[in-house]
C-alpha cells in the first residue's frame, strides 16, 4: 500500500467535488480526489443534459400535434423513429461528457486516485488497500442515488430508474412513472410527447416542488391534459407479469384501475452516498436522512476538519448550487481555520415541463402566514401566451406585508425558466415590488404577465410608494 500525503483529500469527482479539488487548489493546498465509478457528473451523464435532449424531441413532436391550431397543417401521418431520437440523445449526451472529462485530464496524475475511499480515521482514507491518504482536511462530495422503495423492486427487470433511461435504444410502448416530482414528471411528459403510453403515480398529493395550492393546482390542470397524472394514487399492487410490469391502483375517481406497462420508472428521489465511507466509526452525529449534521454556510461537519457538498450534502440538489457548495467546501478545506461562510445565491428551481414550473425564493409554504401578501395572474388570457398557444398556468408573487420588498415566487406557465431568472436577480438585489415595477416590460411579451402579478401585489401592500421605493 502506498501512501499519499495531502492538504485536501476531495472524495467525489462530480460537480461538488471537481469544484471544491479546483477551490482547494486556487488557495495553493496541495489536494487529491478519489473516483470509484466513470468520470463525469449526474447532470452530464443521466441529469440536467441527457433529459432536456429527450424533451427537445418530445417538443418537436408536441409542435407538430399544436400545428393546426394555427392553420398548418401536415400531410400525412407523423412518424417518430425511437431508435433515432434515443440516438441523438446519447450521441450529444457523450458529447458533453467529454467537456467533463477533459476537465478531469487537466487534473495531474499524481492528484488523481481511482477506487473506492473509506474514513480509517478522521484525517486517513484507504482506497480499496491500495492507497492511503494521510489528508488535513477531507471533502466529502460523493453525490446520490436513485432511492426505490420496496414496493417497486416486484418489478424485477422491468424497474429502471432515470439513469436507465438514456441508455435505452429505442422508445418503449408504455411506461408507469411512480413519483410526479421533477425527474418523473420532465421525463413523462417527454415520453408521452413521442407516443409512449404514460402513466405518474404519486402519493401523498405533492407535483413537484410547488407548494402554493393555486399554482399547483393550476399545473396539475394543465399536464393532465397530455398524460394521466394522480398524486395521491393507491397502489395496491406491483407485479412482474411476463415481459411487463402490472400495477393495481385506485384511480382518481376512486374506481380500481389493473394496468400494464413496458417498464416502471421510479422516479421516487435520491439518497445521498455516503454508505461505504466509515463514518459511523468517527463518531460524527447525523441526521433524520443519515447524513452528517454540517454547517450548511461553512459546509464543515460538526467537531471535525471534513467537509460535506452537493448532493451528498442533500441541502438543495441543484447542479449550480453543488457547484457553489464545492467552491466553499474547497476553499474552507483548504484554510486551517475553515470558517469562512461563502455566499450563497438566491434560491432557483426550475421543471422544464409544458407548462413550464419555476420557484424563486423558499417557497409559499415556508412563508409565515400574515407576514406577507401574493399578488397573482392566470396565463389563460395573457396576450403573448394566447398568440403562441401557451396560455396556461398560474404565477404568484409574495412580498414582505411591512417593507414591500419581494420574498419569491412560485409559477407553472410559459418561459416561467426565464422569468424565473429575472425574480430570483430581484430577490438577490433585495427588491421592493415598487421598484420591480419601475423596471422596463416591452409589449407583447410575456413578461407582462409577471408585471399585472406584481401589479395586483402592489394593489394589496399597505406599504406607499415612496416608502417602498
Amino acid at each position: 500500500m502506498k501512501t499519499l500525503r495531502v492538504d485536501v483529500a476531495v472524495i467525489g469527482a462530480g460537480t461538488a467535488g471537481l469544484a471544491a479539488y479546483r477551490a482547494a487548489r486556487a488557495r495553493g493546498a496541495r489536494a487529491a480526489i478519489v473516483e470509484a465509478g466513470p468520470y463525469g457528473t449526474t447532470c452530464a451523464r443521466v441529469g440536467c443534459m441527457p433529459s432536456k435532449l429527450l424533451i427537445a424531441a418530445a417538443e418537436a413532436s408536441h409542435a407538430i400535434d399544436a400545428a393546426p391550431a394555427f392553420g398548418v397543417h401536415v400531410e400525412g401521418a407523423k412518424r417518430i423513429d425511437g431508435r433515432e431520437v434515443m440516438g441523438r440523445v446519447k450521441r450529444e449526451r457523450d458529447r458533453f461528457v467529454g467537456f467533463v472529462l477533459k476537465g478531469v485530464e487537466g487534473i495531474p496524475p499524481e492528484d488523481r486516485v481511482v477506487g473506492r475511499a473509506r474514513f480509517t480515521g478522521r484525517d486517513t482514507l484507504d482506497v480499496d488497500g491500495h492507497t492511503r491518504i494521510e489528508a488535513k482536511s477531507v471533502v466529502i462530495a460523493t453525490g446520490s442515488s436513485p432511492s426505490v422503495p420496496a414496493l417497486l423492486k416486484a418489478a424485477g427487470d422491468r424497474l429502471v430508474v432515470n439513469d436507465d433511461v438514456f441508455s435505452w435504444d429505442d422508445l418503449p410502448a408504455s411506461v408507469v412513472v411512480f413519483g410526479p416530482g421533477v425527474i418523473g414528471l420532465e421525463l413523462g411528459q417527454a415520453l408521452a410527447r413521442l407516443g409512449v403510453r404514460v402513466a405518474v403515480l404519486g402519493r401523498g398529493g405533492r407535483v413537484g416542488p410547488l407548494t402554493d395550492p393555486v399554482v399547483r393546482d393550476a399545473f396539475l390542470a394543465a399536464i393532465s391534459t397530455e398524460l394521466y397524472v394522480d398524486p395521491d394514487a393507491h397502489v395496491e399492487r406491483v407485479t412482474r407479469v411476463g415481459d411487463e410490469v402490472e400495477v393495481a391502483y385506485r384511480a382518481l375517481d376512486g374506481s380500481p384501475r389493473v394496468e400494464r406497462f413496458s417498464y416502471l420508472l421510479a422516479a421516487t428521489g435520491r439518497r445521498p452516498n455516503i454508505d461505504g465511507l466509515g463514518l459511523e466509526s468517527l463518531g460524527i452525529a447525523l441526521d433524520a436522512t443519515g447524513v452528517p449534521v454540517h454547517d450548511t454556510k461553512t459546509l464543515r461537519i460538526d467537531g471535525t476538519n471534513i467537509f460535506i457538498a452537493g448532493d451528498a450534502a442533500n441541502d438543495i440538489p441543484l447542479l449550480h448550487e453543488a457547484a457553489d457548495e464545492g467552491r466553499i467546501a474547497g476553499h474552507n478545506a483548504a484554510d486551517p481555520a475553515g470558517t469562512a461562510p461563502g455566499h450563497r445565491r438566491a434560491p432557483l428551481s426550475a421543471i422544464f415541463t409544458d407548462p413550464q414550473v419555476a420557484i424563486v425564493g423558499s417557497g409559499f409554504a415556508k412563508l409565515a402566514p400574515g407576514t406577507f401578501e401574493a399578488g397573482e395572474v392566470s396565463f389563460a388570457d395573457q396576450g403573448r401566451s394566447r398568440v403562441i398557444l401557451k396560455n396556461r398556468g398560474h404565477l404568484r408573487v409574495y412580498a414582505d406585508r411591512a417593507t414591500g420588498r419581494f420574498l419569491g415566487a412560485e409559477m407553472a406557465g410559459p418561459a416561467a425558466e426565464h422569468i424565473g431568472h429575472l425574480l430570483a436577480w430581484a430577490l438577490a438585489n433585495r427588491m421592493t415590488v415598487a421598484s420591480m415595477l419601475e423596471m422596463p416590460f416591452y409589449h407583447p411579451v410575456v413578461e407582462e404577465g409577471l408585471r399585472t402579478a406584481l401589479r395586483d401585489l402592489e394593489a394589496k401592500l399597505a406599504v406607499p410608494r415612496d416608502l417602498a421605493a
